[in-house]
């Protein structure tokens, strides 16, 4: 057996003597008594060869691995965590295993000096490290001839935890020629690897690679200038162009990365807490999710110019997950500085959140008085949208407030208001309150038609928030009509509109929930009672989550009642 070890320089096929070296391979490998193995970053093997991929390791294998040379029988999940971040990448944990055990470090030293120098952490005595492998491959003619930007593009890849989306390349690096080709070439070195649609890496390779000045790297700073155009293009559910803005789906923890780097190291742009604020929007409607950039935004002095807008759009994002408390907590932070400086349509456009964040938490009387503050100010401002978004707020809180005919003459003057088309949004979301106050009327077949009306317009302009919710309700309409069908037939349609963990999600597992309780199918009613109380409580929606346990609590009576206990055959304990 003939071993080529780490034969990226004398395989590159742009090296010194490459073909000589190819030929002498290939005539090695027609002996039957001669084996050649060869290890190297560079795809391109000489012909004849089988070509493998060796994959990161297991867990367990790489637990098995750093222990081994670690030579230690006390396990410790501090050294998982780290194998975890080091992607189980061989190398790098051999590295790890053997610094640890030259300098005798216990499980509490290796943490912190794991936290604070990570990869470089993984030089042994021996001058063996991550950082001459990566190196090593940084240097092939290969890597070479790609020109003086190959390496900050890498730096870019690195920069971001998803790395690149393959689709992006023309948007992001339009100064870069070659840039299909170059990035082709960075999968055959082994540098990056392609995973679900992106160019990514290693961590290890990542942690070395990553620019450790952001603000000094020019590309990555065109590349951010990129990310923060794109997100300025406003989010209008009207807009045609509305469905295009959910690129943001794939791209989340991209740009919120971004985000938290650079909101740390340059807090004094404007630029940045735009896209911050814009970065929430686009979260909360395309992909409702808590965001790490909470803590930022309140930390903002008060006379930031950008802090009310931020508020504002971070009240939003906990709206999208259902924590009105939070949300009600930044809309009053945010009213109390757009009051002080004298913004009337800002402080409107507060007031009508802070009434819905109120009726949400059953807060009614508080409710109607902001959506009636906000409506004198549209009407002195003369605008007609605003007032029909209050008059559409006063018809929830008076519905809820069970003042059903005030309720059905506010949502009937919100349509009177707007014009036949361009609002098509606004008037969808009054067909919804009606079908709702008609459906507490006990006019059942009016609430049908307005929800069906709300659905079809809805459907025209494809907006998955307001066609979840028409589903939603009329799942919960025929539910409590006893019209499982129909109930089912619609809920399946609402998960159809959801995102995975969102609150959305949670409200229709729990109404599949109520449909196989009602139906006895307790098993399957427990089954989705569990998964909605999870994602209520990953998203702090604290009200839903009680409302589940409540569920789940008859559920378990009936199972545990004698007459359950014999037709399931079951005896379980309560939660």
């Amino acid at each position: 057996m003939i071993v080529l070890d780490n034969a990226e320089s004398i395989l590159d096929p742009r090296g010194t003597d490459a073909q000589k070296i190819y030929a002498v391979v290939d005539e090695l490998s027609r002996f039957n008594n001669i084996c050649i193995c060869i290890t190297s970053r560079i795809s391109t093997t000489p012909p004849g060869c089988k070509h493998l991929n060796v994959p990161t390791l297991s867990m367990d294998a790489a637990i098995d691995t750093f222990y081994r040379i670690y030579d230690s029988d006390t396990r410790s999940d501090v050294v998982n965590g780290i194998l975890e971040q080091l992607d189980f990448h061989p190398l790098s944990i051999t590295l790890l295993a053997t610094v640890a055990h030259q300098n005798r470090w216990d499980m509490n030293r290796l943490a912190r000096e794991w936290e604070q120098r990570r990869t470089r952490v993984l030089k042994t005595q021996h001058n063996e490290s991550l950082a001459s492998a990566i190196e090593l491959s940084l240097s092939s003619c290969l890597f070479q001839k790609l020109g003086p930007d190959a390496r900050a593009l890498l730096e870019v890849v690195a920069f971001f935890p998803q790395g690149i989306d393959e689709k992006n390349l023309d948007w992001l690096f339009p100064t870069i020629s070659k840039r299909t080709k170059i990035f082709d070439t960075f999968c055959i070195l082994s540098l990056t690897y392609r995973s679900n649609g992106f160019i990514t890496m290693l961590a290890p390779l990542r942690d070395h690679l990553s620019p450790k000045d952001p603000k000094a790297s020019r590309l990555l700073q065109a590349t951010k200038g990129h990310y923060f155009a794109r997100m300025s293009v406003r989010i209008d559910p009207n807009d045609p162009n509305f469905e295009e803005t959910g690129w943001i789906v794939s791209e989340d923890v991209n740009v919120e990365h971004l985000l938290d780097v650079f909101t740390t190291i340059d807090e004094n742009s404007d630029d940045v807490w735009d896209a911050c604020a814009d970065f929430m929007a686009y979260l909360t409607w395309h992909k409702p999710r808590p965001t790490i950039l909470e803590l930022k935004v309140e930390g903002l002095p008060d006379d930031h110019r950008l802090k009310p807008r931020c508020l504002f759009m971070l009240s939003s994002v906990f709206s999208s997950v259902g924590n009105h408390v939070e949300r009600k907590r930044f809309l009053s932070q945010a009213l109390d500085l757009w009051r002080e400086w004298g913004s009337d349509h800002q402080v409107a456009k507060t007031l009508m959140e802070l009434s819905d964040a109120n009726w949400q938490i059953d807060l009614h009387v508080e409710g109607m008085q902001r959506a009636k503050e906000a409506l004198g100010i549209w009407e002195w401002l003369g605008d007609m949208a605003g007032q029909a978004d209050c008059l559409t707020r006063l018809a929830w809180l008076f519905k809820s407030d069970e003042q059903l005919d005030v309720a059905e003459e506010a949502a009937f003057r919100a349509i009177d208001l707007l014009p036949e088309k361009g609002e098509e949004y606004r008037v969808c979301q009054s067909h919804q309150v009606l079908g709702e106050i008609y459906e507490s009327k006990g006019e059942i077949e009016k609430a049908i038609h307005h929800f069906k009306v709300a659905i079809g317009m809805a459907s025209s302009f494809n907006w998955h928030h307001e066609l979840f919710w028409a589903h939603y309700k009329l799942a919960g309409l025929f539910l409590r009509q006893g019209r499982f069908d129909d109930a089912q037939t619609h809920i399946e349609h609402a998960k159809s509109y959801t995102v995975n963990e969102t609150y959305h999600l949670g409200h229709a597992t729990k109404v599949q929930a109520w449909i196989w309780y009602e139906q006895d199918r307790l098993e399957e009613a427990r089954s989705e009672a569990l998964r909605a109380a999870d994602i209520y409580e990953k998203l702090g929606a604290v009200s839903n989550l009680e409302n589940c346990r409540e569920l789940l609590w008859d559920i378990e009576e009936k199972l545990n009642s004698p007459v359950a206990s014999h037709r399931f055959g079951l005896n379980c304990e309560l939660l």
